[in-house]
Parts: structure tokens; sequence; C-alpha cells
């Protein structure tokens, strides 16, 4: 909640403590959790890692939103992974798959296109983090597992409104709205190591 306040008010001090403290109290609660599948632990917690590294770059003052996509496209293969080691039916891959392409259809269209037109050196980058956060969705969902796919649906949330907001129609609200559903999706995916 202090990251949340930090971002409400504007406050980029409170914000560089708080926003990399959020992660590191989810890595916290992953090392302390005993899931079903001890593999996923190590793909979550080096997620997580990555997911703060993000953080960090995204909340600079030096533009390193390449660096920071980077990251968070490496953090989602790590939870790629991470659910692969929990199974899933080809069937069940492949209905979320096509469920998540619907998606994309209708909301990357007009990021993609602003990128085109004001940022056309960055559209391989966004294409491609699309492809692989789609993917991290669909391999959520096809897990089964509930709080997985809330917290999987609530990053993607998250991510569109951070492209929305950066190439498309910038919100004073969004900035809010993206650390929310980031902090909230985060952890329903933490908890969803639970068993």
């Amino acid at each position: 909640m202090g990251d949340w306040a930090a971002v409400a008010l504007a406050n980029t001090s409170l914000e560089y403590v708080c926003k990399p403290a959020v992660m590191a109290a989810l890595i916290g609660v992953v090392v302390t959790l005993d899931p079903a599948h001890a593999g996923r632990r190590d793909w979550f917690v080096a997620a997580l890692v990555l997911s703060m590294l993000d953080d960090v770059f995204l909340m600079l003052p030096r533009d390193l939103f390449v660096a920071g996509l980077t990251s968070f496209l490496l953090a989602h293969l790590a939870y790629v992974v991470g659910f692969r080691v929990h199974g899933g039916s080809a069937a069940a891959c492949a209905v979320a798959a096509a469920a998540v392409l619907a998606v994309d259809v209708v909301l990357a269209r007009p990021v993609l296109s602003a990128v085109r037109r004001r940022h056309r050196e960055l559209l391989v980058p966004v294409v491609v983090y699309v492809v692989v956060i789609s993917t991290m969705v669909s391999a959520a969902l096809a897990t089964g597992i509930g709080l997985a796919i809330a917290g999987a649906v609530l990053f993607f949330a998250s991510d569109t409104l951070i492209a929305w907001n950066r190439f498309v129609a910038p919100r004073p609200w969004m900035r809010l709205a993206i650390i929310v559903t980031y902090h909230l999706g985060q952890g329903g995916l933490v908890l969803s190591l639970a068993r």
C-alpha cells in the first residue's frame, strides 16, 4: 500500500523505497511457501527478481524503457517455465492461447498502431513482448489454478495500461491503476504456489 500511496501522491522518494520493497516482500513470501510442484518456486523467484529489476529501471529518471521491457520479458518467460512445471494438457493450452489471442487482437492493435506511427524503433521489441506476456497468460490459464489465472490477467491488464499510457493516450489516473493491478497480479501469481 505504501507504493500505491507514493504513486497517488507523486512522491518519488517514497516510491524509490516502496516499489522494490514490494517485490522483496513477495520474494520473501515465495521462499516460505511449500508449493505443490517444488520446481515452480525457483522459477517464480527468478520472475520476481527480474520484475524488481524492471521496477527499478522504469522508476529511474533516465528513460530505461527497453531495459525494463527486457527484464519483464525475461520475468514472463520464467513464469511460463514455472507454469509448465505444473503441467496442463495440450487442449487446455490451445484453448487458453486462442482466448488470449482474441484479446490481443482487440487490445494490441491500437497500441501497435501508435508505436508504428510514433516509435517505430520500438515496434519489434513491443511485438515480442506482447507475444511473451500472452504466452505467460496462456500458460497460467492452462494450469486451471484460479489465483494463477487472476494474477496473470491482472498482470496483463497492468502491462496493457502501461502500453496505452505510454503510446496511445496517457491519463493521470493510469499510473495508480497500473501499480495496483501489477501488485495484485504479482500477488496472485505468488499465492498460486500455495498448496
